[in-house]
């Protein structure tokens, strides 16, 4: 049965904005936790306290996102029985199971060492400790894993038959990894990555703007520098790799990317900017630059690239989206490298933590990650359009029999619901994130208890007007403990 338009827009327009809600928070957690095991080992390798400081200082970060990735993951979930039961009734043998080993396998390793992770300090050893937080960090990943898994299957679907409307599987072998999933696993990864590097030298910034110079500041700005030098420039690598994948096995996407019509022989120029028109099936207004298409997308001067043209007009993208969406990550994604490059001359010259205008620069870029994040993840999905498991079933065929007044009514209650509560708890980490690290010796995330604790109560006193900022915090037993 095909979903009546109106119903199927409204369906769309509410996965897209819970997806969109949900994403950033396991990207996050995603780089957090690998961040914070480094520093834990960091700091049992050093037994420099600021490493401490630090560790605990992104823990409470951590779980925040980690608890608002859980609740708008689960939502999330039900709109496949509520919205999309077309789809769970033909795919379910493929995204059901791979779901459940996400959950029986990351999650409970993730939820299971948590509360050691964030409790267990003087509870149990040092190296149990540091266990369960390589524990949660594995556990990231593996969730990782699986859930792109699923996806990319939806993108490349492979080692199915159709048997009475419904998919059933002949090879998990090739489900599990098929032809979009390394490079899709990859770009995911290397994005939280990037990610939480960019909220943590943002916070560095902010705190370097305000006079701190302290081990603990310096670390974390440094730290998330040179992450960003590794990981974004990586990530470009990555993204050409993926784009090769995308021209062989999902073309008419890789046309609305590039805004392409015609297929040219001879070599396929890059529209660097224009606009798509669907109706007039042109791109108007484009700065072309002649055989970069060609080089870029086939790594030949002559490489040939197939025109929207060739492909039926109902199973086109929508072009402009997916253009545009494209080139906002690509633009963002452009910015980081310069940024990380520029953070490596102001290193040489001694001048990374005393330049306040490279400070004001990265605390204007802390959140472009995220919006790289949804720009990348909107080219991907809706350039998959008009399939929601690429061409073996198109979306409309995957909704479930729901009026556009219920699907209306449902999506007002989610907009409330997700602005109450996640935008209570956004506030609070922005809260937490303003306070910033323990200063030497005291301040909000202080060592209190700690075996290797050594206070000095001349510099907590200096700790105080930070203190004040933070309002409705933990209480200090609560906050020592975690």
């Amino acid at each position: 049965m095909t979903a009546v338009p109106e119903a199927l827009d409204l369906a769309r327009l509410q996965f897209a904005f819970t997806v969109s809600f949900h994403i950033v928070f396991p990207a996050v957690s995603i780089g957090l936790a690998s961040f914070i095991a480094v520093l834990e080992g960091l700091w049992l390798k050093t037994r420099q306290p600021h490493y401490l400081d630090l560790c605990r200082f992104w823990s409470k970060a951590f779980a925040v996102c980690f608890g608002m990735g859980v609740v708008s993951g689960v939502v999330m979930a039900y709109q496949f029985g509520t919205n999309w039961s077309g789809f769970s009734s033909f795919a379910g043998a493929v995204t059901g199971p791979l779901l459940t080993y996400e959950v029986m396998t990351a999650f409970f390793l993730e939820a299971g060492f948590l509360g050691i992770m964030l409790f267990g300090w003087n509870r149990v050893s040092e190296r149990a400790h540091f266990a369960a937080t390589l524990c949660v960090a594995v556990g990231t990943l593996i969730s990782t894993f699986w859930i792109l898994a699923s996806n990319s299957w939806m993108q490349t679907p492979q080692g199915v038959e159709i048997v009475d409307g419904r998919v059933v599987v002949l090879s998990w072998w090739d489900v599990i990894f098929n032809p979009s999933f390394p490079y899709r696993l990859a770009h995911m990864s290397i994005a939280a990555f990037v990610v939480a590097a960019l909220v943590v030298a943002g916070t560095g910034a902010w705190h370097l703007l305000r006079g701190r110079r302290d081990p603990a500041v310096k670390t974390m700005f440094s730290m998330a520098m040179w992450l960003l030098l590794i990981f974004a420039p990586l990530q470009a690598f990555v993204g050409d790799l993926h784009g090769l994948n995308t021209r062989e096995y999902q073309p008419a996407k890789l046309a609305a990317i590039e805004g392409l019509w015609e297929t040219k022989t001879g070599g396929t120029p890059l529209n660097l900017f224009g606009w798509p028109d669907m109706a007039a099936e042109t791109t108007r207004y484009a700065l072309e630059v002649p055989h970069l298409g060609s080089l870029i997308l086939t790594h030949r001067w002559d490489g040939e690239i197939r025109g929207l043209k060739e492909f039926p007009k109902d199973e086109r993208p929508n072009v402009p989206l997916v253009f545009w969406s494209f080139r906002v990550m690509v633009g963002l994604g452009l910015a980081m490298i310069a940024a990380a490059l520029a953070a490596v001359w102001l290193r040489r010259r001694g001048a990374l933590f005393t330049s306040r205008r490279f400070a004001r620069v990265m605390l204007i870029l802390s959140p472009t990650g995220f919006v790289a994040l949804l720009a990348g993840w909107v080219t991907t999905e809706a350039g998959r359009q008009p399939w929601v498991v690429y061409g073996v079933m198109r979306t409309a065929h995957a909704m479930s029999p729901v009026s556009a007044q219920q699907v209306q009514v449902s999506l007002l209650v989610l907009v409330l619901a997700y602005c109450l509560v996640f935008g209570t708890g956004i506030y609070y980490l922005l809260k937490w994130l303003r306070v910033g690290p323990a200063l030497p010796g005291g301040g909000p995330s202080t060592r209190a208890g700690s075996r290797h604790a050594s206070p000095h109560p001349h510099v907590a006193a200096h700790a105080a007007p930070a203190l004040s900022g933070l309002s409705g915090r933990m209480d200090t037993d609560s906050a020592h403990a975690s």
